[in-house]
């Protein structure tokens, strides 16, 4: 398969967000994702946090390389492949989630949630920088919205940081750093390079390449594997695999390559909202007049931003 392919004549731009082949995996994303916080604050404790990341890919791994087969995609990449597909598993699926994973040892998962709302501006700014793709007026408007409005989800959260320890200083440090490392595997699934290669089976590689990152960095930083056989950590697992990895990270990358990585990051606002449902529904999460405001606010810009159609400008093959 070639590695130089010729620029796509499709501009993310000018699909619309409410067709179904963009609005149900949006909405599919969002659901199943809103529910991973819990899920991950039960994986910590007895099971150091980089196995945890390792075991999940490892088994999301195995189910892309089954779905990349039964979908008949060669699963050949080649040098070059396997080189984007090394960085899109060390960035996505390695840095990404041992940050996402730490930062919960010292700040709350609702708070990791909301800050990963600013997903959207440094996918909106490299997408401008790297994939040529304007930032119009609208789109701007309704990102300021939704941030406002997360932030209003998570006002008490916010109001812990006066004065707060250095260890809730470091779970945001950590935060930020699995934002940007989530940005520019964003970015590289939005490049006409990344599009030689079948989706399902660079992820099935990238994915495998990020269990090998992963491993290697338990190994050092915590010893020897280690595993706990209690039901609920392995159907954990099982769930951040099998759904919240090998079914969503196909959807959100193709809802990239559609709609391009500033409007695909809009998914995460509408996490933090369905994390709060959850955490109703699980953790008996009450909510105040300023986190339902918070909430409308949320949605209002995801609609006000969706309806920027931007105009059809030329990407770089990146």
């Amino acid at each position: 398969m070639s590695t130089n392919p010729s620029p796509s004549t499709d501009d993310p731009g000018q699909t619309s967000f409410w067709q179904a082949s963009v609005l149900i995996p949006f909405l599919t994303v969002s659901l199943i994702w809103g529910g991973t916080w819990i899920v991950i604050k039960d994986q910590l404790g007895v099971v150091p946090e980089s196995w945890s990341v390792t075991y999940r890919f490892a088994l999301a791994a195995l189910a892309m390389f089954v779905l990349a087969k039964a979908r008949g995609q060669k699963l050949a990449l080649g040098r070059a492949g396997h080189g984007w597909a090394m960085m899109l598993g060390l960035f996505q699926f390695a840095c990404n989630f041992n940050f996402v994973y730490r930062a919960e040892l010292y700040i709350t998962s609702g708070l990791v949630a909301a800050m990963f709302a600013l997903l959207i501006i440094p996918n909106a700014l490299l997408g401008a920088l790297f994939l040529k793709q304007r930032i119009t007026g609208l789109f701007l408007g309704g990102s300021i919205i939704a941030i406002v409005g997360v932030s209003g989800l998570f006002a008490h959260e916010f109001a812990r940081l006066q004065g707060a320890p250095d260890t809730l200083w470091l779970g945001i440090a950590l935060t930020v750093l699995g934002v940007l490392s989530a940005s520019i595997a964003n970015i590289m699934q939005g490049t006409e390079r990344m599009k030689a290669w079948p989706m399902l089976s660079m992820l099935a590689w990238a994915m495998f390449w990020g269990v090998v990152c992963n491993a290697v960095f338990a190994l050092v930083s915590a010893g020897p594997p280690v595993f706990d056989m209690r039901l609920g950590y392995m159907a954990g697992i099982g769930f951040l695999a099998l759904f919240a990895s090998a079914v969503t990270f196909p959807l959100y990358f193709g809802l990239i390559r559609n709609i391009g990585p500033g409007r695909a990051a809009y998914v995460s606002t509408i996490v933090p909202v369905i994390a709060m449902i959850f955490s109703t529904i699980f953790e008996g999460y009450t909510w105040t007049p300023l986190a339902i405001g918070g909430g409308f606010l949320a949605l209002a810009g995801l609609i006000i931003a969706m309806q920027a159609r931007k105009p059809k400008t030329p990407r770089v093959v990146g």
